[in-house]
């Protein structure tokens, strides 16, 4: 292939494109790995010499012990809800041809194009009511919910892309549809299954406002609300900040590392249909 202009240009492009994105990592981590003076002096130079207290420090002052396991139980239950909600509907509303099943697929696509904004102050009054607020079983009830019709778009998408012959043929040797879903085509699920896990986990890992919202002062905020307590109205501690961060993106990186390779060619395939 012949070196063109055109493409010197675009490899440009990209180059400058990449250190746009990678910049805001660069002072995150630059910023982690020193003390407090070296960030009031030199805050885009290179650590000199590298210290690691601010880790340290994080750790203890934030709780982050604590609210990564708070982090992980509600971004845990509530991908596997999702997971086993969300497939079973859509398997419901790519092999039913009705009038119910469409309408049903309609409102999920409202779902998603509404913002759950517009229903924050009821949806708090609600969970208030019912005595979920500041718990563990609200934040899931709640993720569960407002997740779910991304989750069914996905997986209606891929779902209908497979031949109904698979359903057919266990209906045939005496399946239920429950079992033929669960023996037959769950399985043939798992790329999108990838691609819903951590869409979905990484959505809920990272929310900011409605744990703070919810969980504020009851002992049960996630990574995000107790990253928050080291910037206030009058001083922010770059350093904390910088190093809890890092703490707290670890293991939803290391996940998306895992399931790299089932997230595009899962979202892919259940644009299909």
């Amino acid at each position: 292939m012949k070196y063109r202009p055109r493409t010197f240009l675009l490899e440009v492009v990209m180059i400058v494109v990449a250190i746009g994105f990678l910049f805001p990592v660069y002072v995150l981590v630059t910023l982690a790995f020193k003390d407090p003076q070296q960030i009031a002096n030199r805050p885009l130079s290179l650590p000199s010499p590298p210290s690691v207290g601010a880790f340290g420090e994080a750790w203890r002052e934030a709780g982050l012990g604590s609210a990564l396991l708070n982090s992980t139980l509600i971004t845990v239950v509530s991908v596997l809800l999702l997971i086993a909600l969300g497939s079973l509907a859509a398997y419901f509303l790519a092999r039913t041809a009705t009038r119910l099943s469409y309408s049903l697929y309609i409102l999920f696509l409202v779902g998603i194009i509404l913002p759950f904004q517009l229903g924050m102050i009821p949806l708090y009054q609600l969970v208030d009511n019912l005595g979920l607020l500041g718990t563990y079983q609200g934040m899931i009830i709640f993720y569960t919910g407002i997740q779910l019709p991304f989750t069914v778009f996905l997986y209606t998408g891929f779902i209908r892309s497979l031949p109904a012959d698979y359903t057919n043929a266990a209906l045939i040797d005496g399946a239920s549809h429950l079992q033929a879903f669960a023996h037959v085509i769950f399985p043939l699920l798992r790329p999108i299954t990838g691609t819903v896990l951590i869409l979905n986990a990484v959505q809920i890992w990272n929310d900011f406002f409605t744990p703070l919202l919810y969980l504020g002062g009851s002992g049960h905020e996630t990574v995000p609300v107790r990253v928050f307590a080291f910037v206030n109205q009058y001083t922010s501690n770059y350093g904390l900040v910088a190093a809890g961060l890092i703490l707290a993106a670890l293991p939803i990186l290391l996940l998306f590392l895992f399931l790299q390779r089932y997230v595009i060619r899962g979202f892919a395939s259940g644009l299909k249909g």
